[in-house]
């Protein structure tokens, strides 16, 4: 991995910086995740909100609320192509989850564990080496 890395939207509009090692990087496999992202799962790579930087055009949020936890997740997004980069969530203060899929080179990311199992895809093969949890992790490693 790169100290520092960039990514972006789809159109350009929107790009960020991350500086420094991920706080974790997580696939989440959630079914608010997979309408995210229209995708099997997301994969979030969470750092200290010191460690992003964004620049380019301003991003607009949705803000969603667990049915099961009733927690929010604040998903960001470019208002032009609409592409998700980023979200913050209220369990996570001071943090903030790049979308994976949205840095110019992903050959860097490895998730850490998989989340919110239950909801995966049947077709989805998840490592065996790598800690899985039917639903969110276990407070000492979220």
């Amino acid at each position: 991995m790169h100290e520092t890395n960039a990514g972006g939207c789809l159109c350009g509009a929107v790009r960020y910086r991350t500086t420094g090692r991920p706080e974790r990087t997580t696939a989440c496999h959630c079914t608010f995740c997979q309408r995210l992202t229209g995708s099997a799962f997301g994969i979030w790579v969470t750092f200290r909100i010191d460690n992003v930087a964004f620049d380019g055009d301003a991003r607009q949020a949705y803000e969603h609320r667990s049915d099961e936890s009733d927690r929010w997740i604040r998903a960001e997004f470019c208002a032009r192509c609409g592409t998700t980069v980023g979200s913050t969530l209220e369990k996570g203060s001071g943090l903030y989850a790049i979308v994976g899929g949205t840095y110019d080179d992903t050959s860097w990311l490895s998730p850490e564990k998989h989340i919110w199992t239950r909801s995966a895809q049947p077709w989805v093969v998840i490592p065996a080496d790598v800690p899985r949890f039917e639903k969110q992790a276990v407070a000492s490693s979220s």
